[in-house]
């Protein structure tokens, strides 16, 4: 690992490459970008491992496990190469050093716990929106789809509300 890590990417090359992996991926699958989808892939698995009946019963989570197996969607792999990218990239950087991050008034539990509870809000109102940041927020902007600004900005503005309040209770 470097002693020093190196600098991160300008923000203007960092949002032309993002923009060009985005039309790569329209171009290459036919779909945009998005991750919460292989969420509720991996929780159709689960379910069809854990309770197979139930799961194919299941009005939401059926469908996926009817069209075979659920891991094998091109969103799985999406996912699968993010996470594997995003470590490669934060070795060759020397930026990879785990830990919590956390305010001087907050224990690590109760960070990892605020962190838990905020994911899952964030995932369930992924899906009640039909999509996370990744794929409304930008495969829609890419589209100039209205939906995906207006989530944009309800995104933004609820996490800047969350943020506000709990660095006015933590800190």
């Amino acid at each position: 690992m470097n002693a020093t890590p190196r600098s991160y990417w300008p923000p203007l090359w960092a949002g032309i490459a993002l923009g060009l992996v985005l039309w790569l991926t329209f171009m290459i699958t036919g779909h945009g970008l998005g991750a919460s989808g292989f969420f509720t892939r991996l929780t159709a698995w689960f379910g069809d491992w854990w309770l197979p009946e139930a799961t194919a019963n299941n009005a939401y989570l059926g469908g996926m496990v009817s069209q075979g197996s659920v891991l094998s969607a091109w969103i799985s792999w999406e996912v699968v190469g993010m996470l594997v990218g995003a470590v490669v990239s934060a070795l060759n950087s020397g930026r990879f050093r785990p830990g919590v991050e956390r305010g001087r008034s907050i224990s690590p539990g109760s960070r990892l716990g605020l962190a838990l509870v905020g994911g899952v809000l964030t995932g369930f109102g992924a899906r009640l929106a039909r999509g996370c940041t990744s794929g409304l927020g930008l495969s829609g902007g890419a589209a100039l789809a209205v939906g995906g600004f207006v989530f944009l900005m309800a995104f933004f503005i609820a996490g800047f509300a969350v943020s506000y309040l709990t660095r006015r209770i933590w800190q």
